[in-house]
């Protein structure tokens, strides 16, 4: 249920025009500080992994790694997606607060 929430979550984002996607537009958002949180998907290459931890260690922006690249991209009505931006404070609290309900 709660996995739902998260991918209904970021459908909603992207459809509001609040999440941003791919690695280069991610990337930008996350270094300009517009990113409330950064979704990197579970099967993304260790490199991809590790770049998007530091930068977001760094820039003090939450982190999380969910789903896969298919079902990312599904979500948000694109091909698949490695990593992608929320943008909104608000999206972005609602998608931590769905996945601490759900462990």
């Amino acid at each position: 249920m709660a996995r739902d929430k998260v991918l209904s979550l970021i459908s909603l984002a992207t459809k509001a025009g609040r999440c941003a996607s791919g690695e280069f537009l991610t990337e930008s958002e996350t270094k300009s500080g517009r990113a409330g949180l950064v979704v990197v998907a579970e099967d993304a290459s260790e490199n991809t992994k590790k770049k998007f931890r530091d930068m977001c260690e760094f820039y003090d922006v939450p982190i999380i790694f969910y789903s896969d690249k298919d079902t990312l991209g599904h979500a948000m009505g694109k091909q698949f997606r490695a990593s992608l931006a929320i943008l909104d404070e608000g999206f972005a609290k609602g998608i931590l607060k769905a996945l601490k309900e759900c462990f």
